[in-house]
C-alpha cells in the first residue's frame, strides 16, 4: 500500500509510534510518505520504502500566526496526488486529522481514506478547549477510521465528544529489536561511579506529569540509600525538577541529560523508572522501560493499569501517593532478585502482549477496511 503518516516529529509519544509504525509498514513492502515540518526523531537513517515532504509556511505579513494546519492540507493533497495515496494516517486530530480531511476534499474522487489515531492530550487537554472542541469532533466523526491507544482514552473521547463514531483500541508497542545489545555499562559508570543506584524519568515536563512527585521519590530514596535521578527530556517543569533537588541537598546527584535519541541505552541502565503523573492515555515510557527490564513505579490512573500489572511487572499507586512509591522502590532497590524478577515479568510481558508485529497487523486491517470502503 501507499501511506502518508503525519505526527509531530518530537520526542513524545505520539511522534515515537508514528516512526515505528511506518519503519514497520516499510518492512513488510509498503510505501510510507512522512508529512510533516521536520523529520522525526527516531527516523534518523535512510532506510527503503520510507519517504519525508518537508511542509513549509510561508512567512507573510498578513498572517500574524503561520497557517500551519493549510499548508499540512496543501501538502498532503499534493503527495496524494502525486505519489497516489492511499491512506493518510494522521496522528493527533489536530491538525493533523483536520489537514487530512481538507486534503481528502481536495483530492476528491480519487479516493483517499483517513485514519486517524489519537494518542491523548490531544482529546484530555486540546479537544475539550472551547477554541477547538468542534473541529475535534468534526475531524473524529468524518475520519475514515479512528483508533486510540487504549481502552480509556476510547472511553474519554465517547465521553467529551458524544460521538457514535466506532473507535478501534490498538495499543502502543515496541519493536523486541529495538531492545537487543542496549549499551549500558559506560553510562552506568558515568552515571553512578560509586555504585549508587539509579532511578529514571522519561518526559516532556509538563505539569500532568507531576515532577514533584518525581523529585519526592528520589529524596526519600536518598535518604535510605545512595542514590541518583536521570531526566530524560525537556520542558517547563524541568527548572522545577532542578530547584526541588537542590532545595532538599541533592543537586549534585541529579543527571539532567535532555532530549537524547538513544533513550532506551539510558532506561536500560538504570534500576527503576518513575512515572508518577497526573494521567496517562497509554504510558509509552513505562512501556519502554518494561522492554528493558527496568520496572516501573507508576500512577494507577488513565491507560497506566492496561499497560502495567501491579505487583508482577510494575507497581501503581495512588496519584500522588509519595511515600508509598518510595516504600515500593525501596523494597526492589534493597531485594536485587525481586527487582530483577519484576524486571524480566516486565520485558516478557512488553514483548507479548504490546509487540510491533501485533499492532502492524491491527493497523494493516484498518487500512484495507477503510480502502475496501472506499473502493479504493
Amino acid at each position: 500500500m501507499r501511506i502518508g503518516i503525519s505526527c509531530y516529529p518530537t520526542f513524545g509519544g505520539s511522534g515515537v509510534v508514528a516512526s515505528e509504525l511506518g519503519m514497520g509498514l516499510a518492512e513488510r513492502g509498503h510505501d510510507v510518505h512522512f508529512i510533516t515540518y521536520a523529520v522525526p526523531g527516531r527516523l534518523n537513517v535512510y532506510r527503503p520504502g520510507i519517504y519525508y515532504h518537508e511542509v513549509t509556511v510561508p512567512d507573510y505579513p498578513l498572517f500574524e500566526y503561520p497557517p500551519y494546519s493549510l499548508a499540512l492540507a496543501s501538502k498532503m493533497s499534493e503527495i496524494a496526488l502525486r505519489e497516489g495515496l492511499q491512506v493518510i494516517h494522521a496522528h493527533y486530530a489536530i491538525p493533523h486529522a483536520a489537514s487530512a480531511l481538507i486534503a481528502r476534499e481536495i483530492v476528491g474522487d480519487r479516493r483517499l481514506s483517513v485514519v486517524t489515531t489519537l494518542h491523548g492530550t490531544d482529546i484530555t487537554l486540546v479537544g475539550r478547549d472551547p477554541s477547538f472542541l468542534p473541529v475535534t469532533r468534526y475531524s473524529i466523526e468524518k475520519s475514515d477510521a479512528v483508533t486510540a491507544v487504549s481502552a480509556f482514552l476510547k472511553d474519554e473521547i465517547c465521553r467529551t465528544f458524544t460521538c457514535e463514531k466506532e473507535i478501534s483500541v490498538i495499543h502502543n508497542f515496541v519493536d523486541p529489536r529495538d531492545f537487543d545489545n542496549l549499551e549500558t555499562t559506560d553510562l552506568r559508570q558515568r552515571f553512578a561511579p560509586a555504585g549508587e543506584k539509579l532511578l529514571v524519568h522519561v518526559s516532556n515536563f509538563r505539569k500532568v506529569k507531576r515532577i514533584q512527585d518525581v523529585i519526592g521519590i528520589f529524596l526519600g530514596v536518598r535518604e535510605q540509600i545512595p542514590a541518583k535521578l536521570v531526566l530524560v527530556g525537556t520542558g517547563p517543569e524541568l527548572s522545577q525538577a532542578e530547584n526541588l533537588a537542590r532545595q532538599g541537598g541533592a543537586d549534585h546527584d541529579l543527571v539532567v541529560l535532555g532530549n537524547r535519541e538513544r533513550v532506551l541505552d539510558i532506561i536500560a541502565a538504570c534500576d527503576l523508572f518513575l512515572l508518577p503523573s497526573e494521567s496517562e492515555s497509554f504510558g509509552l515510557a513505562a512501556l519502554e522501560a518494561m522492554a528493558c527490564g527496568v520496572p516501573p513505579i507508576a500512577t494507577n490512573t488513565g491507560g497506566v493499569p492496561e499497560v502495567i500489572e501491579n505487583g508482577v511487572t510494575g507497581f501503581l499507586l495512588p496519584v500522588g501517593d509519595v511515600s508509598g512509591m518510595t516504600q515500593r522502590a525501596m523494597e526492589l532497590l534493597l531485594d536485587e532478585a525481586a527487582r530483577q524478577r519484576m524486571g524480566m515479568n516486565a520485558r516478557s510481558a512488553a514483548f507479548g502482549r504490546f509487540n510491533l508485529n501485533r499492532a502492524l497487523d491491527a493497523y494493516e486491517e484498518v487500512y484495507r477496511r477503510v480502502c475496501k470502503s472506499c473502493g479504493n
